[in-house]
């Protein structure tokens, strides 16, 4: 079920990345996020007013706040990177926390990186190298360091939520990560976007709004967070490699985009790696059971 989960997730995301280029032709970056977000929590305020604040009387600051700014942080720094860079380069070098994961875990958690690892990351590079038009890359600039810096914080963002879920459940750290991004993200709205009118955004745009708060926000937010109560970061993070392969999915039945043949042959080679490291988690838990019988 946890594969299953990330695989969801994957597909509300890759749906919700077309579509979101209808918002963005009409709202700027800071506002749509502040409006994701507000909304996000607004729907989620009448149950976070119950359990939630009683577990959150009885945490530490550090029990969730690191993984609730990192994951605010990861997005803020994608969607600002996309205005200044390619958005192939941003897709390619998001997918670089396929990388940073493993580190982040034996920095922080103390986990070794699983050798069986190494060669399916590698596989998962090649293929988002060739899937984002041979990476996109024609040269390194500020968005290509934002990007990379986003990737960075989406593995801080997995490895610190495993440390909170010991502590709090999937879905009370769910409304913390919301109620976070969007006090980051409105924040950053009334002071970059303070001219908009959000009121001026047409009705599919604010659909395209809704979608993203409930479907992306709430529910990605928390099929991830189940899945990682099961399943080690390092495999989350492979895992969610799928997201771009169905992003072009969607892409090619909503806006007629096209696969080259060498972005074919990285959607293979990603969906060749999501498989290999289902192998390996399941090995890893299978070995982990035999551990404990004996």
């Amino acid at each position: 079920m946890s594969f299953l989960a990330i695989f969801l997730q994957s597909a509300l995301y890759g749906f919700g990345d077309p579509i979101s280029k209808i918002a963005y032709e009409e709202m700027p970056v800071a506002t749509l996020l502040g409006a994701r977000y507000a909304i996000a929590l607004g729907v989620m305020l009448p149950w976070c007013l119950r359990k939630p604040l009683r577990e959150l009387k009885e945490l530490r600051l550090g029990d969730w706040l690191p993984s609730c700014l990192c994951i605010a942080l990861c997005y803020v720094l994608s969607n600002e990177a996309l205005k200044l860079t390619a958005a192939t380069s941003v897709a390619f070098l998001r997918s670089m926390s396929v990388i940073f994961t493993p580190l982040a875990a034996l920095a922080l958690l103390r986990r070794r990186v699983s050798l069986r690892l190494i060669p399916v990351s590698a596989l998962a590079c090649a293929g988002m190298y060739l899937l984002c038009e041979r990476g996109g890359l024609q040269g390194f600039g500020a968005g290509e360091g934002l990007t990379l810096l986003s990737a960075l914080m989406m593995a801080l963002s997995l490895v610190f939520a495993v440390r909170s879920l010991k502590r709090v459940r999937a879905l009370t750290l769910t409304a913390l990560q919301t109620g976070t991004c969007a006090l980051v993200t409105v924040t950053l709205a009334l002071v970059c976007d303070r001219g908009y009118v959000i009121t001026s955004a047409s009705a599919q745009c604010r659909e395209v709004i809704v979608y993203l708060a409930v479907a992306c926000t709430i529910a990605g937010f928390l099929l991830q967070n189940l899945a990682l109560r099961r399943i080690s970061p390092e495999a989350v993070a492979l895992l969610q490699c799928s997201c771009p392969v169905l992003t072009a999915l969607f892409a090619a039945l909503l806006l007629n985009e096209r696969l080259s043949p060498a972005g074919m042959a990285g959607a293979a080679l990603i969906i060749l790696s999501v498989a290999g490291a289902i192998l390996v988690e399941r090995r890893a838990r299978r070995g982990a059971a035999g551990g404990i019988r004996h």
